[in-house]
């Protein structure tokens, strides 16, 4: 072609096209934006990785980098990454690492770490100085990529084959969650505990048409690598429904006494992705521009040992409580968290819910283990095969060696082998190879052994094909032990309490000292506790038992306000001082438990203290004393008023082995029960016993006989309208499995005696019974509640005091008061 210039001359060999430079730029740009949501910044919904995480994770196990391997350089897995299936940059390649290893942003690390990978404030060391190898959970997402389980395709330069997805044994999604920046679209998921993911999915493999509701029966909310405690869950529904949705994280917070006359606020958890550093410098920030007020100082006690501990100490004369509200509006320390849940699914962006995401998880695991079935199944048909070929040879095999030593070479002694004994052309390849060691007896029973274990294997795998829901229950099981193998507790707190950062907040300026209002706060028998304002609920009626939901069954209660300071006495004799301003408060018009938080998880208790429960609230300021029973039968009433100015005390010197059973408070004309676990009831007036000093050990309660202990040890008002309910049972029974007799009977049939006597006897046991499993005295109606906080039912006519009771339908773990 010649073309000619502007002044007429011509060039050899040019091509000029025009081309429309709007379209030209919106093809390029399309291009470029599919290359990045496909290829760099989303995740896959079906193992829940980013090309370059896949690829790490494929290369490192390519490398035999396994848990029971050393550790090898970062700076060499990147290297081996970025040659062979990731045409990017080694610091990208190294940034995707980093994260795989750190413990604070993946709720299940899949790569182990060794050295400095940093933390929330600061970067990791260079890849130089880091090492790294597979975590256990990783060889769970690689596993049975050598059976043709997921696809293959060529890496960037067609030398090399890397799987298009990885097989990932559990919902790495939704259980590591995952962030990313395309063009046009962005992914921002929250993690979550992977033994209540590993149960939702399991329930919609049983269920595939499960609703919503029922899949967050499993999963409740995320569960943070750092803990926290979310407040509120609406805008969690709301991503579980639609796929977006927000939450605010709050640190985890307790006041303390620093010294004598000073408090502070220590944070022992923060919110996801916040570290002490940025907390530090907003608080600073915010006392210099005095929205801030009430700190004298701040500092940071973190290290290795002790995990996270921030402490903001309080000016003398401020209000702890009032104080970590302006922390909460003001400071990372109450944290916003927006889900948006895009992934690719078929190589496409989509935005899924729940169920959507478990959807897609569940049905690649029906593919991955279909396909690995397909595999094992045709390696154990083509293994039998030979098998049956070389026993044709044994049986016969000086037919066999005659018919090879008479053929001229090795094809014509593989064709006559054919021939003669009609074999296909890989037996009889087999058995030309075929050692002499082969040819014993114990050898020939060696290969008839397998040809049998093949056979049932192979009508195993047939029969697993053939039928859809052993599918779905083998894919189910093998969720299962993944979730015995990895799983962990749950580390954050979810509370309906609304949280203080609103839409509003912000520009409405809200009063930021918490009111000091009159409350009553409850504790359940299973553990919850709740707080009631009672100036918001002045005319409104309790839940009637007719009503009850979850957890409604009381244990104890106490009338207070927001700022005071209550006590939370245990099984080990301790008193924990606490203010129930941030207790979750029930809706003005019903007071139900279950809308509560776990005590335990409230109050922080020590990981060392797993056997200590929580027994009773005691107000601080009652002018009543305290009163304690132990399951040796030891009584002990506290003097009022002489509590030490700790955060938390001794109120009973137990003896060892012992343990306190109940807790009430109240005055001398209230009457002190105990019931044993050898039906014996015992009652007498308070009166009885003098008060003494926290540092006392109590007197002698009630005299108990062999082998008995006391089970319930309870205060009951004078003039009450009470009732004694007990549950009898049978130690050889399994627990759980006989629910046993329960009856209730009128408080005043039971005559009082004096104190350190034996009682009476509250229940006849049957034959086969040998005492009581449960008892409780209180104001009547008696509320049963079963372990997992559901509604029991009580007989509902009272019968004598010693009478037998009627049998239980289902096991009842509690019983209490209820909602007054």
């Amino acid at each position: 072609m010649t073309t000619t210039d502007s002044t007429g001359g011509a060039y050899e060999g040019e091509r000029i096209e025009e081309v429309d430079v709007s379209t030209e730029m919106q093809g390029s740009f399309l291009e470029y934006a599919y290359s990045v949501i496909y290829s760099r910044a989303l995740p896959d919904a079906r193992d829940g990785l980013k090309p370059v995480q896949r690829r790490i994770l494929y290369q490192m196990s390519e490398m035999g980098l396994r848990p029971d391997r050393g550790h090898v350089k970062s700076a060499r897995v990147t290297g081996e990454v970025m040659g062979k299936l990731h045409p990017h940059g080694d610091s990208a390649i190294y940034d995707a690492l980093v994260r795989l290893a750190q413990d604070f942003t993946m709720r299940l690390p899949t790569i182990d770490g060794h050295g400095n990978f940093g933390s929330l404030d600061d970067p990791p060391a260079a890849a130089r100085y880091t090492e790294v190898r597979l975590a256990p959970a990783a060889m769970a997402m690689n596993e049975g990529l050598g059976e043709d389980v997921v696809d293959f395709v060529p890496n960037y330069d067609n030398q090399l084959m890397q799987p298009e997805v990885l097989p990932s044994a559990f919902p790495n999604l939704l259980v590591n969650g995952g962030s990313g920046i395309a063009v046009g679209m962005a992914t921002n998921m929250a993690p979550h505990n992977l033994v209540e993911i590993v149960g939702a999915a399991r329930h919609l493999i049983d269920h595939p048409d499960a609703t919503l509701d029922e899949l967050m029966a499993f999963v409740p909310g995320p569960d943070l690598p750092t803990g926290g405690t979310i407040a509120g869950l609406a805008g969690v529904r709301d991503a579980y429904a639609t796929g977006r949705g927000s939450f605010k994280v709050r640190a985890k917070v307790s006041i303390e006494n620093l010294t004598a006359r000073k408090k502070g606020l220590v944070f022992t958890e923060l919110p996801y992705l916040i570290g002490p550093e940025k907390v530090i410098e907003k608080v600073k920030d915010g006392v210099n521009a005095k929205k801030l007020t009430g700190i004298s100082d701040i500092n940071d006690f973190s290290d290795r040992h002790h995990g996270m501990r921030l402490i903001v100490e309080i000016k003398t004369g401020f209000s702890p409580e009032a104080v970590l509200e302006q922390l909460y509006r003001h400071t990372p320390l109450e944290d916003g968290f927006s889900i948006n849940n895009v992934a690719l699914v078929e190589g496409q962006p989509r935005t899924l819910g729940l169920k959507e995401l478990l959807e897609v998880f569940v049905a690649h695991r029906l593919e991955v283990v279909t396909r690995r079935s397909r595999y094992r199944l045709q390696k154990r048909e083509d293994r039998l095969h030979l098998v049956e070929g070389l026993l044709i040879a044994i049986l016969d095999i000086d037919e066999v060696i005659q018919v090879i030593r008479t053929s001229d070479d090795s094809d014509a002694a593989k064709t006559r082998l054919r021939e003669v004994f009609d074999l296909s052309d890989l037996q009889a390849e087999y058995i030309l190879e075929l050692r002499l060691r082969r040819l014993t007896k114990f050898s020939r029973m060696e290969l008839e052994t397998e040809r049998d274990e093949l056979r049932a294997a192979i009508q195993e795998l047939r029969d697993l094909l053939g039928d859809p829901a052993k599918l779905r229950a083998l894919v189910s099981s093998e969720l299962a032990d993944i979730a015995d193998q990895f799983g962990t507790p749950r580390r954050t707190l979810l509370t309906e309490a609304a949280p203080s950062i609103a839409s509003s907040a912000r520009k409405n300026a809200p009063v930021l000292e918490v009111a000091d209002v009159p409350t009553k706060v409850y504790l359940s028998t299973t553990g919850r506790i709740l707080r009631v304002d009672l100036a918001e609920t002045d005319g409104a009626a309790p839940v009637p038992p007719s009503r009850r939901t979850r957890h409604d069954a009381i244990r104890s209660s106490v009338v207070t306000t927001t700022r005071a300071e209550i006590g939370a006495v245990t099984s080990t004799g301790r008193l924990i001082r606490f203010t129930p301003v941030d207790v979750p408060a029930a809706p003005p018009s019903s007071v139900q438990l279950g809308a509560g938080v776990p005590i335990k998880d409230y109050l922080a208790l020590p990981s060392w203290a797993k056997g200590e429960t929580v027994l009773g609230l005691v107000s601080l300021d009652l002018d009543q004393p305290l009163a304690l029973g132990t399951a040796q039968g030891i009584v002990k009433r506290v003097t009022p008023g002489a509590w030490p100015s700790k955060p938390e005390f001794p109120v009973i010197a137990l003896k060892a082995g012992d343990s306190v059973v109940g807790v009430a408070q109240g005055p001398d004309s209230d009457e002190m029960v105990f019931v044993t676990a050898k039906t014996q009831l015992l009652r007498y007036s308070a009166s009885l016993v003098r008060p003494q000093g926290p540092a006392g050990g109590g007197v002698a309660g009630i005299s108990l006989g062999a082998g008995d202990t006391a089970l319930f040890f309870g205060v009951v008002p004078g003039g009450s309208d009470a009732v004694v309910a007990t549950i009898s049972t049978s130690a050889a029974t399994i627990a759980g499995a006989d629910p046993g007799r329960a009856k209730v009977s009128d408080f005043v049939d039971y005559p009082a005696k004096g104190r350190a006597t034996g009682g009476v006897r509250a229940h006849a046991l049957l034959k086969g019974e040998d005492g009581l499993a449960v008892a409780w005295v209180g104001v009547a109606p008696a509320l049963a509640v079963g372990a997992d906080g559901g509604v029991r039912q009580l007989p509902a006519t009272l019968t004598r005091r010693d009478a037998s009771g009627t049998p239980l339908d289902s096991v009842v773990g509690s019983i209490g008061g209820a909602v007054a």
